[in-house]
């Protein structure tokens, strides 16, 4: 039976390679490469299972109406900083614990569990808890799931790129992406599409059902057969942490980068303003509905191009999301000032919201793969660390100006972002090839 499902797994992975010798391994050992075709589906079902869970407690969506829901409103502008910023800002520290350890996988599985039960404590504090309390549980719980997350991000690119070849880890983060957008399409249609509101009762089955899922994929990743790495230092993980930011001084090509993605920020500081210009066209629960339809679609019909247009070339990929990006927001942000805000159709945002998401989509896997690609050995997880650190910081404060600068004109906000992914584009064209 065992052998019969290796001979299944192999059979499958050939097919997704696309070549004839699918066991090309580029950057990887030979005992790793024997396990490349079992390792790349665990990682696979591990992805989707938390993409799934990610939509069920989308801050942009499921947390922000729930926190209406429980008379919580007040606290939903937290929501978006601490999901993102929560994850990010602490990963110096993080990496510099990680790299001390040759197996890396028990992070991501240990950051897995650490969610579901955040996600699990946000049921409970919905379930028993009322008004602010219930608020700033959920809110509590969030911190604990950003900073849980924070482990998953580095272990994974980390196992990622000791377990997965190079021209293989594109089209992963793609086919992950890709069924996950497909399976979220349906779950987005049944839970979101009518004008009602849902129940108290309702929220807390999501809840507990995105917790199950984080709990299965933490199963699967487990499994992953990952080869003792490389480890390095036996400091204090502070100032290791803090050391390793000479980085950004000593090495060209990775603060180059680090620029780059920071002005790739606009694709996803954008989106929120695309929902606002809507709003102000008709706050109707369908015009909600076809936005997360967007996303979700966006998602499975661009991320295996992505992917395997990243397995060619990471830095093409970022090239042509940045340039989409910048241009659906000057698109939109020059048109509503020509026209007034007066777009006659609601529609037009969605639609819009579309482009962005394939456009975000790409920037993501573009500059996840090349960040793989561009390191070897210990320093994948310095790069990820220090990158994801300083872009946490940036994006706190690039959303707080963005935030007081809407209370003026959310599409000046637009156009400003605009004008930040076409520096991007620009500094993405600079950068050198990787694969």
């Amino acid at each position: 039976m065992a052998e019969l499902q290796r001979d299944t797994t192999e059979k499958l992975y050939s097919l997704i390679a696309n070549e004839e010798d699918a066991r090309v391994c580029k950057d990887i050992s030979d005992d790793a490469c024997r396990e490349v075709p079992r390792n790349f589906f665990l990682i696979l079902g591990s992805l989707v299972l938390t993409k799934l869970g990610d939509l069920l407690i989308s801050p942009k969506t499921v947390l922000a109406w729930l926190l209406g829901a429980v008379g919580a409103s007040g606290l939903v502008a937290w929501l978006v900083p601490i999901r993102e910023s929560g994850s990010l800002i602490p990963q110096m520290v993080i990496g510099a614990w990680v790299r001390r350890r040759p197996v890396r996988k028990w992070f991501w599985v240990g950051g897995s569990l650490g969610q579901a039960l955040s996600v699990a404590g946000m049921a409970a504090s919905v379930a028993f808890l009322d008004d602010t309390l219930a608020g700033l549980g959920v809110v509590g719980c969030l911190i604990l799931f950003s900073l849980a997350r924070g482990f998953c991000s580095v272990a994974m690119k980390d196992v990622q790129g000791k377990c997965i070849p190079k021209t293989r880890r594109g089209r992963l983060g793609g086919l992950a992406t890709t069924i996950g957008g497909s399976a979220t399409v349906a779950l987005t249609v049944a839970l979101f599409w009518n004008q009602s509101d849902p129940s108290i009762i309702f929220y807390v089955t999501l809840l507990v059902l995105a917790a199950v899922l984080w709990v299965v994929a933490s199963v699967l990743f487990a499994g992953v057969d990952e080869e003792p790495g490389e480890t390095s230092g036996g400091g204090h993980a502070l100032k290791e942490a803090f050391r390793s930011l000479s980085l950004l001084r000593d090495d060209a090509p990775f603060r180059h980068f680090v620029i780059t993605r920071a002005l790739l920020l606009c694709s996803a500081l954008a989106s929120p303003y695309f929902v606002l210009l809507a709003q102000k066209q008709g706050n109707n629960g369908w015009l909600l509905g076809g936005f997360l339809l967007a996303s979700s679609l966006a998602s499975s019909v661009s991320a295996t191009v992505w992917g395997w247009m990243a397995d060619k070339s990471s830095r093409q990929v970022m090239i042509r999301g940045a340039a989409l990006a910048s241009g659906v927001c000057l698109v939109i942000g020059f048109w509503n000032l020509l026209s007034d805000g007066d777009l006659r159709s609601a529609w037009f945002y969605p639609l819009a919201f579309f482009i962005l998401s394939i456009a975000h989509a790409g920037v993501r896997l573009g500059r996840k793969t090349y960040l793989v690609d561009m390191a070897g050995g210990n320093k994948r997880t310095d790069y990820t660390s220090v990158s994801n650190t300083v872009i946490g910081l940036l994006l706190l404060v690039t959303g707080g100006i963005s935030a007081l600068a809407s209370l003026i004109s959310p599409t000046a906000v637009i156009v400003l972002l605009g004008l930040m992914g076409l520096a991007g584009t620009v500094s993405a064209v600079r950068l050198r090839e990787v694969e």
